[in-house]
């Protein structure tokens, strides 16, 4: 990608840029922090062991020269220089080189390099993506069923890929299906490695049955993932339904048997 390459030597010096023309109104402490070339994020693609370079500008509105500490956080960052002194109304383009260390794992990974002065802290993420093999994987784990709280589950990305994950659920009763969900696409995304522990909603569950839970989960190039759970439920109200229907047939049985009785 343009503006990102492989590092082969040393990390190039500081370029200040010269008086900006068109600067907003200064004041002390008004400066900022942010990609190089003016664009919107930063991307770096690489192989695992190797070095990358980018530019981050960090500009000075202000009448006066600004110190500005730099930082990463993440993946290994180093800069040209750890501070920066940016002279009024200039901008500084300073390089920094993003190590991927040999054992990283192929896939999707987050950073950010991190600008600090005058009390002020800017954060400017990067994302990098090391190269290799793409392993797309997603399991759901730990499905518990309670009556007041609903379906709880885990879902975790065992593979190397960022992971939006989809949801099913269905829950067969006795008598037939008591619950059918279609997939659906769940609010959060799943990084390499990440875990979330989720509750599924189910306010109305069976009075009294004993039921088989399945949750499947998928994501875009991951195989569906199913786990399953068993629960029993006896609510005070099903139960004396229950009764009552015991009684209701027990009572019939009882009339039948002496009805015949009479008739012989």
């Amino acid at each position: 990608m343009r503006g990102v390459r492989v590092v082969r030597g040393a990390l190039g010096a500081v370029t200040l840029l010269g008086v900006l023309a068109a600067a907003p109104p200064s004041r002390a402490g008004s400066w900022t922090a942010a990609p190089a070339a003016g664009r919107p994020y930063v991307y770096l693609e690489g192989a695992a062991g190797s070095v990358l370079q980018d530019t981050l500008s960090v500009t000075n509105h202000a009448s006066e020269p600004v110190t500005v500490r730099l930082t990463g956080r993440g993946p290994a960052v180093a800069f040209a220089a750890p501070a920066v002194t940016v002279p009024a109304r200039t901008r500084a383009d300073v390089p920094f080189a993003v190590t991927v260390a040999a054992g990283t794992p192929p896939g999707d990974h987050q950073g950010a390099v991190r600008a600090e002065a005058a009390g002020r802290t800017t954060v400017v993420p990067f994302h990098l993506r090391v190269s290799g093999p793409r392993l797309a994987a997603l399991t759901v784990e730990g499905v518990t069923v309670d009556r007041s709280s609903g379906i709880r589950y885990t879902l975790v990305n065992r593979g190397n890929t960022v992971l939006a994950p989809r949801l099913a659920v269905h829950a067969d009763g006795v008598l037939g299906t008591v619950l059918d969900r279609p997939e659906r696409p769940l609010p959060l995304v799943l990084r390499p490695g990440e875990r979330a522990t989720r509750t599924e909603p189910w306010p109305d569950p069976p009075a009294l049955d004993s039921v088989t839970v399945r949750l499947t989960a998928g994501a875009p190039e991951a195989a569906p993932a199913t786990a399953r759970a068993d629960a029993s439920f006896a609510s005070p109200a099903g139960l004396g339904g229950a009764a009552a229907a015991l009684l209701a047939a027990a009572g019939t049985a009882t009339y039948a048997i002496r009805r015949s009785r009479r008739q012989r």
